[in-house]
């Protein structure tokens, strides 16, 4: 375990004990007054400090200025005190404290505190993240990730949304990895079975629950006990399986098939979409009680084509530890200003297709040759629209366009109406006139 410089502020001899004794493991000091405490916090270095705020019968929250003075020297500070008024809390905070607790829940509230400071502090010295677990050289991506990892070791459920192959997976795994919980990560795709194959995966089941049920097997809710369950395209959950998990999220409870007594299990959840899990919910797609449940923090991941810097770094990722690759200035132009519209599972099929040949040099032509199946079906497009316009009308054909243009980028940013008017730089009253011709109307 890792070892922390603490300080604990407490005037009350019991009160110290009871909290060295939780802080055990690691370099405790205590000071009973403050005036030993700033001596300490001046002379010393500590990564925490447990702060008392009343120091003696007569105190006038005197604790406070001992916050103020280890916050300045990038102390995490955390009062632990009975005197826990808005307006006490309100100033402990303005003074630089992190976290406030009341007295009495010492046990279990600094057990925890220690973990997330812990999980918190490695996230953040991990400086090879975005070279090793999540490859990515753009600052917004970066940030939106980081951002994340920051709520990585509560027990808060994260959302994860972005189109097909951006790397929702790989960002759970991450998330789970820095959430300091010793369970299995376990994913499943949803859109990848029927009702009853879900319920049967999600659930288990017991021997003869069903026709072809010759043995009893565990569920992914049980596989996920003290870990994470990552729920990849939710959004193509039945409402009627919806209402089964929601339960189940509720209760950390459920049955499996066939099951008299129930299981229990202490699963975390990370969820992923590539709809707007605000249109799903309008469309009735999505039940809202599930999403108020497996949504607390919403992270979204940009397609590819928005981090073209990215291309390179993945490229180079995918031939780690096997045959390295150089492309020529003109292949990567052209690789720069392809749409990727596979993102970065299309990258990855082409690296694996250009490694596999013979030379290791790639020019304009071998990588216009490994993507001309999108540039294919790109003039199948053109030709498709070009036989809709001499039936419909040109006027129509251009609506098309517009709408189709309009209606993907909505998709690759997630459902977020405002980056789609930025991107495109159309109006608000195009926006939802094409929203409302596609059946989807204004958000309320």
């Amino acid at each position: 375990m890792e070892k922390l410089n603490i300080l604990v502020l407490e005037d009350d001899r019991l009160a110290q004990k009871v909290m060295t004794a939780q802080l055990a493991g690691h370099n405790a000091e205590t000071a009973g007054d403050l005036k030993t405490a700033l001596k300490k916090i001046d002379e010393g270095r500590y990564d925490m400090g447990f702060f008392d705020l009343m120091l003696g019968p007569d105190d006038d929250y005197s604790g406070l200025k001992a916050i103020a003075a280890a916050a300045a020297k990038g102390v995490y500070c955390v009062v632990v005190s009975s005197s826990d008024s808005e307006k006490i809390i309100d100033r402990a905070y303005e003074l630089g404290a992190s976290d406030f607790y009341a007295k009495g829940n010492e046990e279990s509230n600094v057990a925890e505190i220690l973990r997330k400071f812990i999980q918190n502090r490695r996230a953040a010295r991990a400086s090879d993240i975005f070279a090793s677990a999540f490859i990515t050289g753009d600052p917004e991506t970066r940030a939106a990730a980081a951002e994340a990892l920051k709520y990585a070791p509560t027990d808060l459920p994260l959302m994860i949304l972005g189109p097909s192959g951006t790397g929702k997976t790989s960002l759970a795994k991450l998330l789970h990895e820095h959430s300091g919980r010793d369970g299995a990560f376990v994913s499943i795709n949803c859109s990848a079975y029927t009702d009853d194959l879900l319920e049967a995966e999600l659930f288990g089941y017991r021997k003869g629950a069903f026709t072809g049920a010759a043995d009893s097997r565990r569920g992914r809710l049980l596989e996920a006990h003290r870990g994470t369950l990552f729920l990849d395209e939710i959004g193509t959950m039945s409402m009627n399986m919806q209402m089964k998990l929601l339960k189940a999220v509720e209760e950390r409870t459920f049955h499996p098939l066939g099951a008299d007594k129930p299981e229990h299990s202490d699963f975390r959840i990370i969820s992923a979409t590539l709809e707007d899990p605000q249109d799903l919910i309008a469309r009735g797609k999505m039940r809202f009680d599930l999403f108020q449940r497996v949504h607390g923090y919403t992270v979204n991941l940009k397609p590819l084509a928005r981090r073209p810097g990215d291309v390179f770094l993945l490229a180079q990722h995918f031939t780690k530890g096997g045959k390295r690759l150089s492309f020529t200035a003109e292949a990567k132009a052209y690789m720069g200003a392809y749409p990727w519209p596979g993102n970065i599972r299309e990258l990855k099929k082409f690296v694996d297709l250009v490694s596999s040949g013979p030379g290791g040099r790639i020019g304009l032509e071998e990588a216009k040759k490994h993507l001309s199946g999108q540039q294919g079906a790109a003039r199948g497009a053109a030709d498709e629209l070009y036989v809709y316009a001499l039936e419909h009308g040109l006027e129509a054909a251009l609506q098309k366009v517009s709408d189709d243009v309009i209606t993907r980028n909505l998709r690759e940013n997630g459902g977020v109406r405002t980056r789609t008017l930025d991107d495109l730089k159309i109006s608000t009253r195009l926006l939802y006139a094409t929203l409302k011709r596609r059946g989807e109307g204004e958000k309320k």
